[in-house]
Order: structure tokens, then C-alpha cells, then sequence
């Protein structure tokens, strides 16, 4: 049955129709809670007091259970009246999977895209200009860095592009009122994304279900999908869940899509970059919080007496005396070596995270002794998430290829100039790893592979620079400049 077949019936099988259209994955649907309380630190296992209950301490001198005991039931809330306070242990959540995901990112889309391309004639090399300026207007560089932070911390994302109608203008090459948009869709924001892939693994299909309050103040479950030919758009009312719910399709639709091509961009990997190192950073908040509750009770100075103590200095009273009966005597408590394995286990925690996940450490404490380095040094300092981009491009090489052919599609329909130009056009995107550049040694490498001469014009390094608004102004300064230096008087001036 395809899947026109499929979306063609209608009635009480709706239901069958939608749980049909979400059981066309090839991968699980991911765990979107999971992952959401892991990414957020104010969520992690060591602030839940269910796994990390507070502790409960006798306030009674008398009792001879005087100090803290263990907690029987943590659910059941004791008040000072039965003779017992609490006692908040030391909760500390890092906020590690943001760093992973926010190195990832930078590393993957610091240095923007770029597209390579060798138009042929004029049709397609304004059909090139008007993709460039689609990516200006909907800011190309800031998408690609919410679709990488959406995946690497879901595991999966998609966008939508579509046109809006708008004022006639010229901003594509030719006149026309409509502008074309993108909607990223991700777990991130609440949807719930099925893509439906057929035996040759192939999308024929892309659902997305989400969740609103409309303006009737009715909270409804709308449940879309997109083919090469269709727009629908069903809803029920409530929270629907996949075992039921009453559906029906939205007044207007279905919709036409004329392009002929499925206008989603999805994207999907395994697991979420921390997936390997969960378990150590939830070792690593415990071991640090149970540090910091050990600090709470012994990291002031205690004082251990052996025998009666008769007097003992006022508090903040300089040169203090305890005084004691013969043959008292008194002795700081201190630590024997106790924190050099708590020391040891939290570096070696942290130094596997790093590595696991292919994350640079570059905080302050780690480069501040590296001094000036070579370009070399910093691609070796970097090999290891550059290696993590290059396995990135197995995802976001088919990604942004396919998001160019969409677009190729709008423009060939929108302009019919264009149609041909826009099949034969072919654009390969490119992902350069970001690094900060030595550009000292790249001017020598290029100075000593071209005998030593000149490189760049003085007006190519004024605007390299920066420093001048207008550079030929400021060429013609320095020019002028020059010319003093090199003129002189010879003899007394005469007036």
C-alpha cells in the first residue's frame, strides 16, 4: 500500500491512518524526558530528594539518639515539635552536557558552510545568488548552530521550509511576493518527530505531532504530515496518546505542495553526545557533593580533649586559653591524606568525560601556560574534535545537500526561468572545523612558497585590518605620508 493509499482513507480508521504513519521509523523515537532532565542541570539525580534525601537530625541532648540518624520513610515530613530538624545535604549539579553540546556545536559551525558550485551561465549563477540570499535572510549561520544543538542533545531535528506571501519585490533576481521561511521542528520544543521510510529506506512521508492551547482556549493534539504532493493537518481534542484519540482533518486541508519534493530537511543520529559519559558525570556530582557535605562537618579546626575542661576563651578573644585539670590535654583533629583519592578520582573522572566524548578542555587553568603556539601545535590540539566534525559530515553532508536541493526546487517553481538551472546547478556544501588561525605562519608558508615576495596589496592588508573605515582614504594617508618622509631640503630655504 503507498502512501497515498494509505492517507486516502478517512472516518473512525483515522486513528489506524496516524498510528500507521508513526510506526514508519527506522529507529526508535527517542527519549525526549531522558534526555531533557540530563541536559538541565536543576533536573540531575543529585537534586532529586527521593534518590538524595536530606538528613534528618535529633535536636533532643537527652535522647539518646542525639545527632543524625537515618531517615526510615524520606516521604514522611517531621516538624521541630517531634523533636527533629533537617538538615540539607550539599546538592551540586554540573552543568557537563551543556559543555559537550556547546563545544560540539562551536567546532562543527564556528567557520560558516561553505558551497561550492561552478554555474554554467547566467540562469544559474543568479539562481546561486538568490540561494545566497534566502541563507541571509533567514540567517543561515545561526539555523545550522540550532539544528546541530537540537540534535546532539535529542538526537534528532527537522526543518521545514516554506513561502509566505509578501509585498512584491526583487530580492531573488526577479520580481515576485512571496519570501521563503524555515520552522525548525524538534523535541527540544515539545514535537514529536516520525519520519516514514519505506523498504528502500527511503522518506516518503514526515509526521510531526505537537501540542497547543488555541485561541478557544481548548488545548487540542495536532498531528501533520508532508508527502511530495500533500499538506495534512488533523486534530482532536486533549492530550491524544497512540492508543486512540478522535481525530479529524482541519478545515482547508489537505494541502498542494507543487515542488514535488517532500519540503522537510530531517536529520537523526544513535544517541546524545553525553550518552557514553551519563554515568561518570552522575559519579562525579555525587562524589563532589558528598566532598562538600564531608567539608560542612570537618573542614573547620576541631579541637579533641582529653580530661575536664575548666575554662575556655570568649569567642573572637586574642591569644585564647583553654584551661584544663591536671593532666588534660587538648589537639587539633586533621586529615590524614583523606582528600588526595577524592582528588585523584575526580580528575581521572573528568579526564575520561573529556576524552570519551572528544570535547577539548580550553578553560582558562588548562591554556593559560600554553603560551604562543604554531598553527601545528593547535591542529594537534584540536585533532581530536576535528575528527568528531569529520563523523558529524556523514550526517550534515546529506542534510545541507538536501536543504539545497529543496530550495533549488522553490526557486525553479517561483521563477520558471530558473527550472532547468535549477536541475542541472550542482552545489556541494563544505564544513571547515573551526580553529583559531596562526596567521603568522600561514603568511610565511605562503611568503617562502612564493620566493619570499609580497604577498597581499597594501590595500588587501588595510582592509584585512580593519582599523580604517575607508581604505582608500586611508591608503592615500599613508601614501602621503611617504612622500614627506622622502622629500628634503637641500641647503638654506629662501623666502
Amino acid at each position: 500500500m503507498t502512501i497515498e493509499e494509505l492517507l486516502e482513507k478517512s472516518g473512525s480508521e483515522l486513528t489506524n491512518v496516524i498510528n500507521e504513519l508513526r510506526n514508519g521509523r527506522n529507529t526508535p523515537e527517542p527519549n525526549s524526558k531522558e534526555y531533557a532532565a540530563q541536559y538541565d542541570p536543576k533536573l540531575h539525580e543529585v537534586n532529586d530528594r527521593r534518590k538524595r534525601p536530606d538528613k534528618l537530625v535529633v535536636v533532643d541532648k537527652d535522647s539518646d539518639e542525639y545527632g543524625e540518624v537515618k531517615r526510615i520513610n524520606p516521604n514522611v515530613e517531621l516538624t521541630t515539635e517531634q523533636g527533629f530538624r533537617i538538615e540539607p545535604v550539599a546538592r551540586i549539579a554540573l552543568a557537563i552536557q551543556k559543555l559537550i553540546v556547546k563545544r560540539a556545536v562551536a567546532f562543527t559551525f564556528g567557520n560558516p558552510v561553505t558551497y561550492n558550485a561552478n554555474p554554467e551561465d547566467e540562469a544559474q549563477k543568479a539562481l546561486l545568488q538568490a540561494v545566497n540570499r534566502v541563507f541571509y535572510d533567514v540567517k543561515e549561520e545561526t539555523l545550522n548552530r540550532r539544528i546541530a544543538r537540537s540534535l546532539y542533545s535529542t538526537t534528532e531535528v527537522a526543518e521545514l521550509w516554506y513561502p509566505v506571501e509578501t509585498e512584491p519585490h526583487e530580492l531573488y533576481g526577479f520580481k515576485k511576493n512571496i519570501k521563503f521561511k524555515v520552522a525548525v521542528f524538534s523535541p527540544m520544543f515539545g514535537d514529536r518527530l516520525y519520519p516514514y521510510f519505506d523498504e528502500a529506506r527511503d522518506l516518503i512521508a514526515f509526521s510531526r505531532e505537537f501540542t497547543r492551547k488555541d485561541r478557544d482556549l481548548i488545548t487540542r493534539t495536532y498531528f501533520e504530515t508532508y508527502t511530495k504532493d500533500k499538506h495534512y493537518l488533523w486534530s482532536c481534542e486533549g492530550l491524544e496518546t497512540t492508543n486512540g484519540g478522535n481525530w479529524k482533518l482541519v478545515e482547508g486541508y489537505p494541502k498542494d505542495i507543487t515542488i514535488g519534493k517532500i519540503p522537510i530537511i530531517y536529520a537523526s543520529q544513535p544517541q546524545v553526545e553525553w550518552e557514553d559519559v551519563q554515568s561518570l558525570i552522575d559519579r562525579l556530582e555525587k562524589l563532589l557533593s558528598n566532598f562538600a557535605d564531608t567539608n560542612d562537618y570537618h573542614a573547620s579546626p576541631k579541637i579533641f580533649v582529653q580530661g575536664k575542661v575548666v575554662g575556655f576563651a570568649r569567642k573572637g578573644e586574642a591569644g585564647a586559653i583553654i584551661e584544663g585539670e591536671q593532666g588534660a590535654t587538648a589537639q587539633y583533629l586533621s586529615w590524614a591524606n583523606a582528600p588526595e583519592s577524592v582528588k585523584l578520582e575526580i580528575d581521572t573522572l573528568l579526564r575520561m568525560i573529556y576524552t570519551i566524548t572528544q570535547t577539548p578542555d580550553i578553560s582558562f587553568d588548562t591554556v593559560k601556560g600554553l603560551g604562543a603556539i604554531s598553527g601545528i601545535a593547535l591542529q594537534l590540539l584540536f585533532m581530536d574534535a576535528h575528527l568528531k566534525v569529520q563523523d558529524k559530515t556523514e550526517i550534515f553532508s546529506e542534510y545541507l545537500q538536501r536543504r539545497i536541493n529543496v530550495l533549488k526546487a522553490f526557486m525553479g517553481q517561483a521563477n520558471i526561468n530558473w527550472k532547468e538551472a535549477a536541475n542541472r546547478l550542482i552545489v556541494e556544501p563544505k564544513i571547515t572545523p573551526y580553529i583559531i588561525e596562526d596567521e603568522l605562519s600561514k603568511i610565511n608558508i605562503l611568503q617562502a612558497a612564493n620566493g619570499q615576495k609580497q604577498i597581499a596589496s597594501r590595500k588587501a592588508t588595510i582592509q584585512r585590518l580593519g582599523w580604517a573605515e575607508n581604505v582608500d582614504d586611508e591608503e592615500a594617508a599613508i601614501q602621503a605620508e611617504e612622500d614627506r618622509e622622502k622629500s628634503y631640503y637641500q641647503g638654506e630655504p629662501t623666502l
